[in-house]
């Protein structure tokens, strides 16, 4: 199957995906496909539907509203398929749906975490400055020293978890997601040679979406000045919805006009952040994340499920079978 079978036309939706554990999600239009390798070496797919609404409705085609989609999939859809892949990746496979009350509590629960350590955490640490150094006629001092205790938590945070050796693993599958999508907007066969090509680096990775948000809430925190604390902490918790937004336009924006010049100039930030959250993949991990492209390409009805590949074995992995499974 050559992918020059999908016709430039076509390739309109911005498809995105995130690695998880010995595997790789990708995200259509209708369909999210998980690709995970067992410990037998069989890749097992799990093809979950995508809420009608959420994703094809209104919201998803609003400007600044959309940018909510992102969050939903980095916190709810991307957590969920990471559980279900460690049970895979252990030899524990188990019938799951990704929407409903288990998906909606998944979600709140990471909102918690990442709001009070990404943003509540910034704000007192900014704050016990300002008042140790008596900085209150100086609130975009105080405003730029929160954003650059965020930026370095999020910096500190992905480095440490990245010497752990099973996340250099997860790290490398997101090198080979990176790599599929790159091949896929260029126009390649999907074939894992040719793949292999391709840059580690995307400009529409979540990686580059966190940094935006550093750099956007910097922004508008900054027009805000330093009120009192309380009030500050819920002028940053209202902001968060806002700030996402339009960090998700600049990074649509950014990434349509990455060949430009100037744009090339301005997201070199971007790009380099991600050598922390990317490796170089093997092959056998570049399978993984083909077949779960190609599986949101059969149910965009892109390419026919009979050429979805089926790879030839691996030397260096036991040949792999394939289980589909639907919600």
């Amino acid at each position: 199957m050559a992918l020059m079978n999908v016709k430039p036309s076509q390739k309109r939706f911005s498809y995105g995906g995130q690695a998880v554990i010995e595997g790789v999600m990708m995200r259509g239009v209708h369909t999210a496909a998980v690709a995970v390798r067992n410990p037998a070496g069989e890749i097992v797919v799990h093809e979950q539907p995508l809420n009608e609404r959420l994703y094809r409705g209104r919201l998803i085609k609003t400007p600044f509203l959309r940018g909510l989609i992102g969050l939903w999939d980095a916190l709810g859809l991307g957590t969920r398929a990471l559980m279900w892949s460690a049970d895979v990746a252990m030899g524990e496979e188990e019938e799951v749906n990704f929407n409903g009350p288990m998906g909606w509590a998944t979600v709140a629960f990471s909102l918690l975490i990442g709001l009070g350590v990404f943003f509540l955490l910034p704000t007192t640490i900014a704050s016990g400055l300002q008042r140790a150094l008596s900085l209150q006629d100086q609130p975009t001092v105080v405003n730029l020293f929160e954003g650059l205790v965020q930026l370095s938590i999020l910096i500190t945070y992905i480095s440490l978890i990245g010497l752990l050796p099973d996340v250099k693993r997860i790290f490398r599958y997101h090198g080979a997601e990176h790599k599929t999508i790159n091949a896929y907007e260029a126009g390649a066969e999907l074939t894992p040679e040719n793949v292999e090509k391709f840059p580690i680096e995307h400009p529409r990775c979540g990686t580059a979406f966190l940094l935006t948000v550093v750099f956007v809430g910097v922004f508008f925190f900054s027009l805000l000045g330093r009120p009192p604390f309380l009030t500050l902490v819920l002028s940053r918790l209202v902001l968060i919805p806002i700030i996402a937004g339009v960090s998700y336009e600049l990074l649509r924006f950014t990434a349509k006009h990455r060949h430009h010049p100037l744009i090339r100039w301005l997201i070199v930030p971007n790009l380099a952040l991600q050598h922390l959250t990317t490796r170089q993949p093997e092959l056998a991990m570049i399978e993984v994340a083909v077949v779960a492209f190609e599986r949101v390409l059969v149910s965009e009805g892109l390419i026919a499920a009979q050429d979805a590949r089926r790879f030839a074995p691996n030397p260096k992995a036991v040949s792999p079978t394939f289980a589909i499974e639907q919600s």
